[in-house]
C-alpha cells in the first residue's frame, strides 16, 4: 500500500524545477533589495518573501499539499504567527 501512496504523490520534475526556479529568483530579489535598498525596506522584503518561499518548500518539496486541510492550517497558522512576532520584534527595535 505505501508503494501505491508514493506514486499519488509523485510530482513531475518538469514542476520540481519551475518551483526551485522561484525560489532561486525569490532569493535573488531578496539579494537585490538589501544591497539597494534602505535596511527597514530590506527587513520587510525579508517577512514577506521568506514566507513565501518557505510555503514553496513545503507544498511542493514536503508534499503538503497532500495532506489534510487541518495540517496546512496549522502549518500557515503557525508561519503566520512566526512572521507577526519577528515583525513585532523588529516594530519595537524600531522604534527604541
Amino acid at each position: 500500500m505505501q508503494r501505491d501512496q508514493a506514486r499519488e504523490h509523485a510530482i513531475p520534475y518538469a514542476t520540481l524545477v519551475k518551483v526551485w526556479l522561484a525560489l532561486l529568483c525569490l532569493t535573488a530579489l531578496l539579494v537585490f533589495v538589501s544591497k539597494a535598498y534602505h535596511e527597514a525596506l530590506s527587513v520587510w522584503a525579508m517577512l514577506t518573501i521568506t514566507p513565501l518561499k518557505a510555503g514553496l518548500v513545503f507544498f511542493y518539496f514536503m508534499h503538503l499539499k497532500y495532506e489534510r486541510t487541518y495540517i496546512k492550517a496549522m502549518v500557515l497558522v503557525t508561519l503566520a504567527l512566526l512572521v507577526l512576532f519577528i515583525g513585532l520584534i523588529f516594530l519595537d527595535i524600531s522604534f527604541r
